[in-house]
């Protein structure tokens, strides 16, 4: 049986991440969040091929558990893993709640690294893991100091373990796409006029960079990044020092 997984599938470029799906040879699509009814509700809409949705909280160790136990009994050729759950919080730090921040490293680094392993094993020659990243990555951001930090991690995390999966023929990408238009920016507090950096950032189009990021991760390809204004941004984290690009971006 060959399927995609999918966390984070109830929203974003999640929702478009299962749309794209519906294009592949696959048997199944599994869908994972913790809103059943939202799930259920997108793949009812776009689903053109068999899905499984499963809703749960990858933050629990529990459900990580049984999810392991699911493949084992199923024992399916996962070619697709997208690794897509994950938010963020905008604030100084000295000035945030501590559990939400522990919650967000919980989301973004450690559930995305468990539920990496437990699927590798289900991977084969061909198959694709793609890790929704962030211009975040590049460059320490003030103001979403855990955030940037976490996907610090996914960028290091995806570039390495593409290394150790080159021989398999198994591929690791990670997208890298600045704002954009979703329940992101609600859920971490960004609303029009709390930052002059998200207010004049040119957005991203989810549909085009979940069509563009997978046909990127096909080719085999580490770092996806959309617009040139976001792939000058990456050049110029190379070239200049972090500080500096800091300071630009720091309200």
């Amino acid at each position: 049986m060959n399927i995609a997984i999918i966390t984070g599938a109830s929203s974003g470029i999640g929702v478009e991440f299962f749309k794209e799906m519906q294009k592949e040879t696959l048997d199944e699509v599994w869908v994972i969040a913790r809103r059943e009814g939202k799930l259920a509700e997108i793949c009812e809409k776009y689903g053109k091929i068999r899905y499984r949705v499963l809703p749960m909280d990858i933050t629990s160790p529990e459900n990580l558990k049984n999810f392991a136990s699911l493949l084992k009994d199923e024992s399916p050729h996962i070619r697709f893993l997208f690794n897509n759950a994950g938010f963020g919080v905008h604030g100084d730090l000295d000035q945030a709640d501590y559990t939400l921040q522990g919650k967000m490293v919980d989301l973004n680094v450690r559930a995305l690294t468990e539920i990496t392993t437990i699927s590798l094993p289900y991977m084969t020659k061909g198959a694709c893991i793609i890790n929704t990243c962030s211009i975040a990555s590049f460059v320490p951001n003030p103001r979403m100091t855990v955030y940037s930090s976490t996907k610090a991690y996914v960028m290091s995390f995806t570039k390495s373990l593409r290394f150790e999966l080159r021989k398999k023929k198994i591929n690791v990408t990670a997208i890298c796409p600045g704002p954009m238009a979703t329940e992101f920016l609600e859920v971490a507090g960004i609303d029009k006029g709390v930052s002059k950096t998200f207010d004049t950032l040119p957005y991203c189009n989810p549909e085009k960079t979940a069509k563009k990021g997978i046909r990127a991760a096909k080719r085999g390809k580490c770092v996806y990044t959309p617009r040139g204004f976001y792939k000058f941004y990456r050049l110029l984290a190379k070239l200049l020092p972090h500080s500096i690009l800091m300071y630009a971006s720091k309200t």
